[in-house]
């Protein structure tokens, strides 16, 4: 099963956008799955349900900085490859969707107990948020080939 499927059946299963995410790289990192999940539960929701950037991106994000980040501060160069990295990213999350905030994406804004309370009423994180997690999976996935190609 491709890690797009899985991100997508793991978000269905109760994960959030960004541990389904770090989930299914966290082994070829060397990273324990319960030590990736609880480094990603903060950003679910648009960053603590907060409505911003969403959970899908930055689980993104976590995966992009595994596989490019730099591990000190002599390593410049390699931070500034993993910025580029992300800001492609992003660019085409945005491309795709039409938005990276997770308020925008869903249509309301879920920091609010009204905007919450839609999202929960219209199942918009059932209906709406397993297809931001694909869609960010697949896009990670085409660029970490085309580098390791």
């Amino acid at each position: 099963m491709s890690h797009s499927k899985k991100a997508h059946e793991t978000f269905i299963n109760g994960l959030n956008c960004s541990q389904s995410i770090i989930a299914q790289y966290a082994e070829h990192y060397q990273l324990d799955l319960a030590t990736a999940c609880k480094l990603a539960t903060g950003f679910g929701g648009g960053m603590g349900r907060m409505g911003g950037t969403c959970g899908a991106l930055t689980g993104a994000y976590l995966v992009l900085g595994l596989e490019y980040g730099s591990q000190d501060s002599s390593q410049k160069d390699k931070k500034d490859q993993t910025y580029e990295k992300i800001q492609d990213f992003t660019r085409k999350f945005e491309h795709k969707n039409g938005a990276c905030q997770c308020r925008d994406l869903l249509g309301c804004d879920i920091s609010t107990t009204e905007g919450f309370q839609q999202a929960k009423d219209q199942g918009l994180t059932k209906s709406k948020c397993p297809g931001f997690v694909k869609d960010a999976v697949d896009i990670l996935e085409e660029m970490l080939n085309k580098d390791q190609s």
